[in-house]
């Protein structure tokens, strides 16, 4: 196969974009939503009776978002295409009693959301984002992208052995924020983020805010080959997928299938809600989509039988100061194109029938591909992949692109990848 090309700067530049402006997943669904509508997708509401008509559609539901569309002519039976992501990243979350302090300093409580890289929050400027319902129901996003908050790490000179024996934090005592100081004022956060946002006081019963680091997205290195930032994984991966997504349903082309983006949220902390690969929202939404075109059971179960699902996330490149963590034959490295994960022990969905989906996608891309599995020592994370497989029947394999610093507040790709992922992805939608 041919060397890959240069990457695509207005891709990698709309990227970091997108990555700035989604600080939550809600931001990160209705950056997507947003996208979508400017390609000519429209939103459909659950509660609302669907038909059956050709073109683009999508659901919002929380931080997820299940986009798909339709082509002309499409019959009831016609299989999926789908891109699973997630919208979600390891972070700090505010707690549903958000004013604590000690000692004349005002901080804000909050609980450790996923698996992060905790040191990584530490003595960084951090802003505050994420969703607030108000009394009648309705919903409003909130995003303060300024220093706001810092975790205080605490100085070698009361903890010398910090160097010698590691950092230990207690999750509970050693990593709740500052942001001010004098006596504590239940209910100063809300108001203050009422202000903010423009809603009248007291209006606000119910949040879900979570902290991130203000500093923006940046090309780095002397020949700005790598690209560090906040939440890649996996907006990485939702970005890519909004991206093949548009350019294959602005094709023109007929398609043999229906393509098919759905970002899940809580990813990072088992799938299991409303929102997450592990609850009905995509099977509703397929099923929805095959009754609204005339279809029955047999023609549900002959779509789901011919479907395929990319489970799209982010994964390990080799580490050049822990070499040893790898497995030794296999390096993924980064700008050397998007990486295939296999695990025997079902972490991940990729099988070989489905690794001969994936590489017949690179090929007719012209994306080389790289190949992931855990050094058996080592404990093998895993994805949405599996869930998807076992809960809807359909054949699904894991794929991503290759990072370094995963979990933590900033995480490090090539500059590359992100275009050569959405490269594929196009590829493998176009059926």
């Amino acid at each position: 196969m041919s060397a890959p090309p240069r990457f695509d700067r207005g891709h990698t530049d709309d990227l970091m974009s997108f990555l700035a402006a989604s600080p939550s997943p809600y931001h990160a669904v209705a950056n997507t939503a947003e996208r979508l509508e400017k390609a000519g997708f429209r939103q459909v509401a659950e509660t609302d009776a669907w038909d059956g008509s050709s073109g683009g559609k999508y659901v919002l539901r929380g931080g997820a978002i299940v986009a798909w569309y339709v082509p002309e002519g499409a019959a009831p039976h016609t299989p999926f295409r789908i891109i699973g992501a997630h919208t979600d990243s390891p972070n700090l979350r505010v707690k549903p009693l958000p004013d604590t302090g000690a000692h004349g300093w005002r901080q804000v409580a909050v609980e450790i959301y996923g698996g992060p890289l905790l040191n990584s929050w530490l003595d960084r400027d951090l802003g505050l984002a994420g969703r607030l319902t108000l009394r009648d129901g309705s919903t409003r996003l909130v995003n303060v992208d300024r220093p706001l908050l810092r975790v205080p790490q605490l100085a070698i000179h009361l903890d010398r052995a910090v160097s010698s024996d590691g950092l230990k934090l207690d999750k509970q005592r050693h990593l709740q924020p500052v942001w001010g100081l004098g006596d504590v004022r239940d209910g100063d956060l809300i108001t203050f983020l009422e202000e903010t946002a423009g809603i009248a006081p007291g209006e606000v019963t119910g949040w879900d805010l979570m902290v991130h680091s203000v500093e923006p997205p940046a090309y780095l290195g002397r020949d700005k080959e790598l690209l560090a930032g906040p939440r890649m994984d996996n907006l990485l991966s939702v970005h890519a997928g909004t991206a093949a997504l548009t350019a294959v349903a602005g094709s023109g082309a007929g398609l043999p299938c229906i393509p098919v983006l759905a970002a899940f949220d809580h990813e990072e902390n088992g799938s299991q809600s409303d929102t997450g690969a592990d609850g009905p929202l995509l099977g509703g939404v397929l099923e929805r989509s095959v009754f609204a075109r005339g279809g029955s059971y047999e023609d549900k179960a002959r779509a789901f039988a011919g479907t395929v699902c990319l489970s799209s996330d982010t994964g390990h490149a080799v580490h050049p100061n822990y070499a040893e963590r790898h497995d030794p034959t296999h390096h993924p490295r980064v700008n050397g194109g998007p990486i295939l994960k296999v695990n025997v022990n079902n972490r991940y969905a990729t099988d070989g029938s489905g690794r001969a989906v994936w590489a017949a996608a690179c090929e007719k891309a012209d994306v080389p591909f790289q190949s992931f599995v855990s050094n058996n020592s080592m404990p093998c994370g895993t994805t949405i992949g599996p869930i998807t497989a076992a809960r809807h029947g359909i054949r699904t394999v894991d794929i991503g692109v290759a990072i370094l610093s995963m979990h933590s507040a900033r995480e490090l790709c090539g500059v590359d990848d992100p275009w050569l992922l959405a490269k594929s992805l196009s590829a493998f939608l176009e059926g």
